[in-house]
């Protein structure tokens, strides 16, 4: 077993003392130098930009997204907290030595409106995804550092794009949040106005579809703006009458993505399994979408 560095033990320090103070904050400058006990979050995020600031949350609801994914209602009630759709947040747990990378799954707009933000924890045996399914409860209090390049937070002069969102498996994440940050601006009908956005998400059968009754939601809430298509690659079972209109059976192909593609007016983020990315990149490039309008996120 390794031996904390000296400044992860302060990290950690500092993590566990703020838990204790809800609503309050800690700034610190985040070191490249960690561990073997950190988190390999840490590790493969570590030239990605993050916020210095650490907030304590506390979870105020948990609910199943599905059999094997947990979602969390995290209130954070200090005012200078903000995240901006797509970011993910290292997640810190109190007695537990590596820290969570998770991405945001809600709109910024709820956590102005109600203080709270969700996040959407696929059942692993790593530490801190292990704690979430096993000990984590209503009431739990955790702490919360910002970080991400990929992320979708249009200026209200930026022109008006398209939006092309690709989901693999729980990459869902932050496409959802962008999906539903996306419809916020609609509603609130000054500032920027998106164009059409078009979810393109693929799950082993229905049943791992995340989020899917409220995607057909604001589909149905706009129908002129929203669309989606759900690709099953491994579905045994009959598919529920509501997701029949928007199911295809296989993986997202060439084909399925063409329709969605405008190289002057399409902006696309990919994120999921690398092969996934990687192939759907190659495939956008093919149809015209250039390598700048193509935005993804890998997670391993």
């Amino acid at each position: 077993m390794s031996v904390p560095s000296k400044t992860t033990r302060c990290l950690m320090g500092t993590v566990k003392s703020l838990l204790t103070r809800s609503g309050e904050i800690c700034s610190f400058k985040a070191t490249r130098k960690m561990s073997l006990g950190q988190a390999d979050h840490l590790k493969r995020t570590a030239s990605v930009y993050r916020q210095e600031a650490v907030f304590s949350a506390r979870v105020c609801a948990i609910t199943n997204e599905s059999n094997t994914v947990k979602k969390l209602q995290l209130e954070v009630t200090h005012p200078d907290f903000s995240f901006r759709a797509g970011q993910w947040v290292d997640f810190f747990i109190s007695g537990v030595e590596k820290v969570g990378g998770f991405s945001v799954c809600s709109s910024p707009a709820l956590l102005l409106r109600n203080g709270v933000i969700e996040l959407a924890v696929k059942y692993t045996k790593h530490p801190p995804a292990h704690w979430v399914h096993t000990e984590c409860t209503v009431d739990s209090h955790v702490a919360l550092r910002v970080g991400g390049d990929f992320y979708f937070d249009p200026s209200p002069s930026d022109p008006t794009m398209d939006l092309l969102l690709v989901a693999g498996g729980v990459g869902i994440n932050p496409l959802y949040s962008i999906l539903m940050h996306s419809a916020d601006l609609l509603r609130e009908t000054q500032g920027y106005l998106p164009g059409r956005t078009h979810l393109c998400y693929s799950a082993k059968n229905t049943k791992e579809l995340l989020f899917k009754n409220n995607i057909i939601g604001v589909c149905q809430e706009f129908p002129d703006k929203f669309s989606c298509v759900f690709h099953v690659t491994q579905q045994d079972f009959e598919i529920e009458q509501s997701l029949q209109p928007c199911t295809a059976s296989g993986r997202i192909s060439e084909e399925s993505l063409r329709h969605c593609v405008d190289p002057e007016h399409t902006l696309c983020y990919l994120c999921g399994p690398p092969p996934m990315i990687e192939n759907v990149s190659t495939v956008l490039q093919r149809l015209g979408l250039s390598e700048d309008r193509i935005l993804f996120e890998k997670w391993w």
